[in-house]
Parts: structure tokens; C-alpha cells; sequence
């Protein structure tokens, strides 16, 4: 294995733990308090990360397991308006982020090199290697609790 991989790997190992951590102390009010005008409030981003990655997880092992699948999309603003986002406690996602992050990364442990080139097909942006799902994901999270510091740094 890369260490560019080990080092991605090893960052989508600990960013349920890095997010745990950033939202902990905080109350409802501040998980729900949109402050920034056209942002998601912290609740929003943390369900929005369990729906991505779970999304995601699908992907790739869909991209391992079949030829070239063509996954459906979604529209994230609509899931994030869900009633489940407003209604249900982050700690549940949160638990969803450490359950599939431990096994994702299992699995990312686990690949050689030819399955890490598999491709999945993407509708508009096109054909996507495991590899690139790593790329993309080992990113996504820190990228949503850097929004999150954005948005409770509005908070008056």
C-alpha cells in the first residue's frame, strides 16, 4: 500500500473521533441555530456525514463487486431537510460515522492493487476508481467540520 493511501486511510480512521470531539460540548441551540445564511446548522452537517458516507460505502463496495455500476444520486440539500435530520439526536449519526468508518477502513486495509482501480460510474461526473472514492472521502469530513468551525464562529 501507498503511504498516500495509509495516510488517507488513516484520517478516514479518525475523523469520527475528530467530529465526536468538535460537536461534543455543544447544546441544541447551538446544533440547531442556522447562523450563516445558506449554510446547514451543525446538526445538519453532521447527519449530512452519515448520509454521505454511508452513500459512499455502498459505492465502493458495489465498484468491488460488479462491473462498472452506475450508482443512483441524490440531492443532499433535500436529505438534509428531512424530518429524521431535525428530529433525531446527532449522537445517532455519530454512531453510524464510527460503525462504518471502522468497517471502511477494514475494507481499504484489506485492497490490492487491482482492486483499488476498480471503476463505478458516476451519471454526470463519470467514471470514478476506488482509489478516487478514498480521495474524495478521506477529504469530506475534515472539509464539513471546517464548516462547522465556520459556522459556530458566526454564532453571536
Amino acid at each position: 500500500m501507498t503511504d498516500t493511501r495509509t495516510q488517507m486511510i488513516e484520517t478516514m480512521r479518525s475523523m469520527p473521533a475528530g467530529l465526536d470531539a468538535l460537536v461534543a460540548p455543544l447544546t441544541p441551540e447551538q446544533l440547531h441555530t442556522p447562523y450563516m445564511a445558506g449554510e446547514w446548522t451543525v446538526a445538519q452537517n453532521v447527519h449530512h456525514l452519515a448520509d454521505s458516507h454511508m452513500h459512499a460505502f455502498i459505492r465502493v463496495k458495489s465498484a468491488l463487486t460488479a462491473e462498472r455500476p452506475t450508482f443512483a444520486l441524490y440531492d443532499q440539500d433535500d436529505w438534509a431537510e428531512t424530518p429524521d435530520v431535525k428530529n433525531v439526536d446527532i449522537s445517532e449519526s455519530l454512531a453510524i460515522l464510527g460503525g462504518l468508518h471502522a468497517r471502511w477502513c477494514a475494507l481499504w486495509d484489506s485492497l490490492d492493487d487491482e482492486q483499488w482501480q476498480r471503476l463505478a460510474v458516476h451519471p454526470v461526473d463519470g467514471e470514478r476508481s476506488v482509489e478516487r472514492f478514498l480521495e474524495i472521502y478521506s477529504a469530506h469530513g475534515a472539509g464539513h467540520m471546517d464548516q462547522i468551525r465556520r459556522t459556530l464562529a458566526a454564532a453571536p
